[in-house]
């Protein structure tokens, strides 16, 4: 029986493994996406213990939510599973806007909820900051949907620190989600003693950045898309980088484990970070995170992690 975690100052607990969703739906951002097997992702990952979800309407402009609605319906779990959605952005023609304007953010929530198939969302995230709006009152409108009963937990994504930190000036706000992976650890300086202080659950997103952290890459590994213009996996850096994952793997084999699990196992040792949400485009990969969950670092371990990834 896994062992569940409250997500900070919320009522939600959950499987400290969770799953990212962009994969699910997310046309926008991967091709050739199987609609049925991307529902049989979610369904198999609910049936191995995993009961935390992460979607976004910007995954596939909504088609995300649809699927992931439409799967949790067909395990007819929902109240044991915990969604979470993000909503800021809205269309106008072959534009989209961000848009944090109180109205804007209650009718996005009552989309969503549609499109999920549900009548509460557990944790709904302001997706990206606009220019104008106070994020407090932003964060206010979200807690008016939460005293309703529409929204459990608030959380806010991509908000810069001031942005945080005026989101949060009543207190309300329980998630923060950001980038935060071994060889991206700016968040240790600012976000995460501020999250840490504030009883603020840190979501890292980009775990793996962007697959090396898996321990798939060799220096022969070629990329012909977005990764290719990444500094990490370029070049010189890439080769370096390879040498500490390798590094990695040396404490993965002793345990009879894998790269990733290790990854994933280190995040959960840090402070604020609750949960991991590493994506998936299928049921192998999705069990195959949970196995992070049979990974125990000594402090020795940990600290040498931190100390190679420094």
């Amino acid at each position: 029986m896994t062992k569940k975690v409250q997500i900070a100052k919320t009522d939600l607990y959950v499987n400290p493994i969770g799953l990212g969703a962009n994969a699910i739906g997310g046309h926008n951002l991967y091709p050739n996406l199987d609609e049925e097997n991307n529902k049989k992702v979610v369904r198999n990952a609910v049936d191995a213990g995993l009961d935390f979800i992460d979607t976004a309407f910007s995954y596939g402009k909504g088609r995300s939510e649809e699927l992931v609605g439409e799967a949790v319906k067909q395990t007819a779990k929902r109240n044991d599973i915990v969604l979470a959605t993000k909503g800021a952005q809205k269309l106008a023609g072959d534009d989209v806007i961000t848009d944090n304007s109180p109205a804007f953010l209650k009718q996005t929530v009552e989309e969503s909820l549609k499109r999920l198939q549900t009548d509460y969302i557990d944790l709904f995230y302001i997706h990206k900051p606009d220019e104008n709006t106070p994020k407090d009152e932003a964060v206010g409108a979200l807690k008016e949907l939460k005293d309703e009963g529409k929204i459990r937990a608030i959380g806010v994504s991509n908000f810069s620190m001031d942005q945080l930190i005026e989101a949060n000036r009543d207190g309300y706000v329980d998630v923060y989600q950001g980038h935060y992976n071994l060889f991206n650890r700016a968040a240790e300086s600012d976000y995460l003693p501020y999250t840490a202080e504030n009883n603020i659950s840190y979501v890292p997103f980009f775990p793996f950045a962007s697959g090396i952290l898996t321990g798939k890459y060799t220096k022969n590994t070629t990329f012909n898309d977005f990764r290719s213009k990444m500094p990490h996996l370029k070049g010189e850096a890439f080769e370096q980088n390879l040498e500490k994952v390798e590094q990695l793997r040396e404490i993965a084999n002793a345990k009879q484990a894998e790269v990733s699990h290790v990854v994933l196992a280190w995040y959960l040792t840090r402070d604020s970070i609750d949960t991991v949400i590493p994506g998936a485009k299928n049921s192998e990969q999705v069990l195959n995170n949970l196995k992070a969950l049979d990974v125990q670092l000594t402090e020795k371990e940990v600290q040498h992690i931190a100390d190679l990834f420094s």
